[in-house]
């Protein structure tokens, strides 16, 4: 099983400027942002309470703490945070086992950089017990390792998750490619120094000078990911 302890000796990327390729999970790799939603949705109406379905866009993306954070501020609901991780994580856990859809792409794209030896990273700000199970479904011999939002002290929209998976792997975050979902991952790692593709799930996310936007994975493979690296914009933060 993969972990946040760097893997020695990682293979790099040698002679080009691409050296490690950090993927999002939720709603990047797995179709799963809305399970979230709707475990979310099903935990408060048994509290009592009706979320606004506004609040998806504050929402999704950010770690737990935001989250649940926010939801229980925004309903008043009489439960702490440490009892509604434990609902929501089991929720999701429920929900994953019935099925985990892939996104469109990710499979090709896992495949790929792994058949390339190309470092990769699973860097999600779902907690570590959520993490192992998707990845004993996705594959874990496509990750080097992977970073939990409950392991780190800052989790997105913070560089940290994204700092330290490149250092895990031995690389420079400038000569990082990392596939996010939502605007906080976004953020997370244009403030770690990295090149950005932006596959939007739930909510747009703007243009901006280091993140290339795109409407799926099927338009992301390694020839794009090379690309990004083909001018010299990684050379600057």
């Amino acid at each position: 099983m993969t972990s946040t302890v760097p893997a020695l000796g990682t293979r790099t990327a040698e002679g080009s400027a691409l050296q490690a390729v950090l993927l999002d999970m939720d709603g990047t790799l797995v179709d799963t942002e809305g399970f979230w939603w709707d475990v979310e949705v099903e935990i408060f109406a048994g509290l009592g309470h009706t979320l606004d379905d506004s609040w998806r866009h504050v929402v999704v993306g950010g770690p737990m703490t935001r989250s649940a954070g926010f939801l229980i501020e925004a309903t008043g609901a009489d439960i702490s945070f440490a009892e509604l991780s434990v609902l929501l994580n089991d929720g999701f856990e429920d929900r994953i086992d019935r099925a985990l859809p892939l996104m469109p792409g990710a499979a090709r794209l896992l495949a790929e950089l792994s058949a390339h030896e190309i470092p990769t990273a699973l860097v999600s700000a779902s907690h570590r017990r959520i993490i192992d199970r998707v990845l004993a479904m996705l594959g874990p011999q496509h990750f080097a390792l992977s970073i939990a939002g409950d392991e780190v002290e800052r989790t997105k929209p913070y560089p940290d998750p994204y700092l330290l998976a490149a250092a895990g792997l031995g690389a420079d975050p400038v000569r990082c490619a990392v596939v996010e979902d939502t605007a906080t991952g976004v953020a997370a790692a244009e403030a770690a120094g990295c090149q950005v593709v932006a596959v939007p799930s739930i909510a747009p996310i703007a243009p901006g000078a280091r993140r290339t936007i795109v409407t799926s994975l099927e338009e992301v493979d390694l020839p794009f990911l090379h690309g990004l690296m083909a001018t010299d914009r990684w050379r600057t933060r």
